[in-house]
């Protein structure tokens, strides 16, 4: 259906010159006005935002962990074709045509179109006003993300708002595309379901609404803000923390309850799965010796390797369960171990293989937001707020005993910044490998001074944004591009 609905605006967009053909009236079923008549019909074009939102296309999946993790003290690169790429991004010499880039800007646009496109034709629709404001409010909710995931990368970039839109459009300020995705999201709370009661696994809900408030107010750091919006996250009673942390991140325990967004991976639709295991994985891997996970021929991975420096590695506790799930040594085709550890080699291996993969395509989901987020969230903008407080002690302390290392005390910080060190570090320990990163350093004033400390002192403020793409430039001359570029 999919594919139909395509072809047919393809069709009559063909068009759009003839005026002899813009008269005719259309009796195709297919027909716009008919087919957004239709639960059929609006569903389809939502379910292609979703999944242009959860962009696991091909190796759209790993390039978005290659943004927001090479340029951070966590993950480094060697090997394949993609090192042409990846080494732009650990260097901190990336220009508006890197390789990148493309996707990550046009992909998010695309699933705001979709959602646009159902925004503007609800009102046709002939359904019961309870499940209209639904379905509105989902196709604000995912065009809302995808404008978050855009401002992330790039800053604020031309609000599409509907399908009439110019095709040329400025930038707003950066006020102005706060509010928008503040009031959007905001908007969505009132008629989305319950965590549990949406229709099917990886629709929105009002926990993935409040979730996603939450994480944007911190990184904006609207303080109080940020708090009321876990608070209302953690009022549902619906998420908590998967007591073992190992457990969060294998394919059979998709869609658990600390897992409150994610970006579904499909390995029965073709390249749609999560390739994370073919670039955390050796070349001449056999086997791991701490897990006893060995080798299976329907796996495959690339040259390209993701490692991680000796240095985050070793700031873990030994006896942190997080650490666990990191490849530190394994056992070769020819029976021989491999230290990993001490050349920069290691591997994350959050992830867990599939055993059922499809070659490089896993079917873990990809997490995006996750309980234990949402409580180190607050404990974060407590402390911006209090200084060192007893609840961020406590919220800190519910994450540090789920990986079974030492409790903290409020006595051991002197102050609100020792206290963010500390919390910067935590987030390291349980977000490695989740695209959480860069902008945890760039929140919390840490960015350019890690990257000076790794020897790269051209870095600079302007580093903090990626540059927009240079087809998005030459496309649109209304355009500015980020300082620095």
């Amino acid at each position: 259906m999919k594919k139909i609905v395509l072809l047919s605006f393809c069709f009559l967009s063909l068009f759009t010159g003839c005026e002899e053909t813009l008269v005719e009236e259309p009796y195709s079923e297919l027909a716009v006005s008919t087919f957004l008549s239709s639960r059929e019909g609006v569903e389809s074009v939502l379910f292609a935002s979703y999944s242009q939102t959860a962009n696991m296309f091909g190796y759209v999946d790993n390039d978005r962990y290659a943004v927001q993790e090479m340029c951070t003290d966590i993950l480094t690169h060697i090997g394949g074709g993609e090192h042409g790429r990846s080494i732009g991004i650990i260097e901190f010499t990336w220009d508006p045509s890197h390789g990148y880039f493309p996707s990550l800007y046009s992909t998010p646009y695309a699933a705001i179109n979709n959602a646009n496109t159902v925004i503007d034709n609800i009102g046709v629709l002939e359904e019961s006003d309870e499940y209209k404001n639904e379905i509105n409010a989902e196709a604000r909710f995912l065009r809302a993300i995808n404008y978050y995931y855009l401002w992330d990368l790039f800053g604020p970039v031309p609000l599409r708002t509907s399908t009439t839109d110019p095709l040329q459009m400025a930038r707003p300020n950066e006020e102005e595309f706060i509010s928008f995705i503040e009031t959007e999201l905001l908007a969505t709370v009132g008629d989305l379901p319950n965590p549990g009661d949406e229709e099917a696994y990886g629709r929105a809900n009002k926990g993935a609404a409040w979730a996603f408030l939450c994480k944007f107010y911190l990184n904006t750091k609207q303080w109080q803000k940020c708090v009321e919006a876990a608070d209302e996250v953690i009022a549902t009673n619906h998420y908590q923390l998967l007591p073992n942390y190992e457990d969060l991140f294998k394919v059979e325990n998709d869609g658990n309850r600390e897992m409150i967004w994610v970006r579904p991976a499909n390995i029965a639709s073709e390249d749609v799965g999560n390739r994370f295991i073919a670039v955390s994985t050796p070349n001449n891997f056999q086997s791991d010796p701490d897990s006893g996970i060995k080798w299976q021929s329907n796996w495959a991975n690339f040259a390209s390797d993701y490692l991680l420096y000796d240095s985050f590695v070793n700031s873990f506790d030994l006896n942190d369960d997080r650490r666990k799930l990191i490849l530190t040594r394994y056992i070769d085709r020819d029976g021989n171990e491999i230290q990993m550890l001490g050349n920069d080699a290691s591997m994350s291996w959050k992830y867990r293989p599939d055993p059922n993969a499809n070659g490089q395509d896993h079917g873990n989901d990809k997490v995006v937001i996750r309980y234990a987020d949402i409580l180190l969230s607050k404990a974060e903008a407590l402390n911006e707020i209090n200084g060192p407080n007893p609840e961020s002690i406590g919220l800190i302390n519910d994450i540090r005993a789920r990986a079974n290392i030492s409790l903290i005390n409020a006595a051991d910080f002197a102050s609100k910044e020792t206290l963010k060190d500390e919390i910067v570090l935590e987030r390291s320990w349980e977000f490695y490998s989740e695209e959480k990163r860069r902008r945890d350093l760039i929140r919390t004033g840490k960015f350019i001074e890690y990257a000076h400390d790794r020897g790269y002192n051209q870095v600079d403020e302007h580093h903090m944004l990626y540059p927009i793409p240079q087809f998005a430039m030459d496309s649109n001359p209304l355009l500015q591009q980020n300082p620095g570029y």
